[in-house]
């Protein structure tokens, strides 16, 4: 299933078209990325819901993570996200609930924060092997995106509050909502191919 041969993400794919061959473009290019993946990770924690007794909040923020680690590729998303928790250390309120500095990450959520680096950067690799060129492919590398951020939220809840409790307060009341976000990940990835394929046959159609 996964392909031998490195694979362009949807990023890869759509930078020749909108910033040509020109490095300078193309750096631009990706800084524009990085500050519109970053706007989406801030926007996307600000609506969420508390599953009491759990301690952590169920946002839309996962599935802007998974999302934008299979456009971006690893090291762009890698870079993405993290300026997205520096710019929450420094005092921007970024993270859920406006939450700003060091003791977000000291809270029970954060050790989603630092899943979610790993897991987009997961993502990206196996988006770099084609797993972003079917829904069944898709929803895979999803699930295992989603792993990745559980299993880095899950240690650190554990360590604060118990394994048992973590899992109940911290895995078990998102399940349902996770696989949602993975139902529409698997829909919205295809339409957003078909986006950068559009984009790229304007582009030749101009240089044509």
């Amino acid at each position: 299933m996964l392909s031998a041969i490195r694979q362009n993400t949807s990023m890869d794919t759509m930078l020749p078209a909108i910033a040509g061959n020109r490095r300078m473009s193309r750096l631009l290019a990706q800084l524009v990325f990085i500050l519109a993946g970053g706007t989406l990770l801030a926007a996307s924690p600000q609506f969420n819901v508390m599953v009491p007794p759990s301690p952590v909040p169920i946002t839309g923020q996962t599935l802007v993570v998974l999302m934008i680690g299979m456009a971006f590729g690893p090291r762009l998303v890698a870079i993405t996200i993290l300026a997205y928790i520096l710019a929450g250390l420094c005092g921007l309120p970024v993270f859920a609930g406006g939450g700003v500095g060091v003791s977000v990450l000291v809270e029970p959520s954060g050790g989603y924060l630092v899943g979610f680096v790993a897991a987009a950067f997961v993502i990206g690799l196996l988006t770099q092997r084609g797993m972003d060129r079917s829904i069944l492919r898709i929803a895979l590398a999803m699930v295992v995106g989603t792993l990745v951020i559980y299993l880095f939220g899950f240690a650190w809840l554990a360590s604060l509050i118990g394994m048992e409790k973590a899992f109940l307060f911290g895995i078990q009341p998102y399940l349902w909502a996770d696989a949602m976000k993975l139902v529409v990940a698997a829909c919205l990835m295809p339409a957003a191919w078909r986006g950068v394929r559009a984009v790229e046959r304007m582009s030749a159609d101009g240089r044509g």
